[in-house]
C-alpha cells in the first residue's frame, strides 16, 4: 500500500479527499495529473472513494482522437468539456457542452482531433435517470439573485442543482448557508471569498451546513457550482 498527499491506493482502489465533512480546496496545479487505465486519457484528480467504479470528481485529458470501447457508468457520469471536443454514440460535445448520462449508461467515445479536456463527475442517486445536453454558448442564461450575476441552470433533482453563475467584475453575495453543501469549478477569471482567492481551475468543495460571503475583484469570475449534493455524504 502506498500514501501520496493524502491518498491511499491498493491496486487501483483509492481515497482522496474523501471526508465529506471537511471543507476542500484545490488550486491551479495543486494535483498532479496521473495516468488513466485507458490509453491516451490522463487524470487530474479532485476526489475519489473506491476502485475504478468510483464515486469520483476529476479533469480528464484525452489525447487528440483517442478511442475507448462501451463501458458502464454505473454511478452514472456527468462531464462539461472544458476544451476541444467529444464524441459519444449519443452525440458530439464541442467546448462548452455539459452531458448527464444516468446510472447504466455505456456508451463508445472518442475525442476530436484536437483532444479533449473534460470536467467530469461519478456520483448520481438511483432515482436520477435523466439525460441532459446542453449546448451553454447557445443556452438562454437569467438574471440572478443579486445585480452582476447571471446564471445558465443545468439541472436539478431532489435537493441537487448545478448552474453555470457568470459573476460581473466587483460583484459581492450576500453571506449564506449550503443546505447539502456546495461545489464549485472556476471557470474563468478570479473568483473569492473570505477563506481565500481562486483564480480559473480552482476546485472548491464546502460541507453540509457550511457558510461563507463570496465575490468577485476586477476580473469577475465564471463558475460551475452545484449545491445539494452532501446533505447525505
Amino acid at each position: 500500500m502506498a500514501k501520496s498527499k493524502g491518498i491511499v491506493t491498493k491496486d487501483v482502489a483509492m481515497e482522496l479527499r474523501a471526508d465529506f465533512a471537511r471543507r476542500e480546496v484545490v488550486l491551479p496545479g495543486g494535483e498532479a495529473w496521473r495516468p488513466s487505465p485507458m490509453a491516451g486519457a490522463e487524470r487530474y484528480m479532485l476526489d475519489r472513494i473506491g476502485e475504478e467504479v468510483a464515486r469520483e470528481t476529476s479533469i480528464v485529458r484525452y489525447a487528440a482522437g483517442a478511442r475507448f470501447s462501451a463501458h458502464p457508468h454505473d454511478g452514472g457520469e456527468e462531464f462539461l468539456v472544458l476544451a476541444g471536443s467529444y464524441h459519444d454514440d449519443g452525440g458530439d460535445y464541442p467546448e462548452g457542452s455539459y452531458v448527464r448520462d444516468p446510472i447504466g449508461t455505456a456508451r463508445a467515445s472518442r475525442a476530436g482531433p484536437d483532444g479533449a479536456v473534460l470536467f467530469v463527475k461519478h456520483q448520481f442517486t438511483a432515482a436520477d435517470t435523466r439525460r441532459v445536453v446542453i449546448d451553454t454558448r447557445a443556452a438562454r442564461w437569467h438574471q440572478g439573485v443579486v445585480p452582476g450575476l447571471t446564471v445558465l441552470p443545468l439541472h436539478e433533482h431532489g435537493p441537487e442543482h448545478v448552474a453555470l453563475v457568470r459573476w460581473a467584475p466587483s460583484t459581492r453575495f450576500r453571506p449564506h448557508r449550503h443546505w447539502g453543501g456546495e461545489e464549485i469549478l472556476v471557470l474563468d477569471g478570479v473568483f473569492e471569498d473570505e477563506h481565500g482567492t481562486y483564480p480559473k481551475g480552482s476546485w472548491l468543495r464546502s460541507p453540509h451546513l457550511s457558510e461563507h460571503n463570496p465575490f468577485t475583484g476586477p476580473d469577475g469570475a465564471l463558475i460551475y457550482v452545484k449545491t445539494g449534493h452532501f446533505a447525505a455524504a
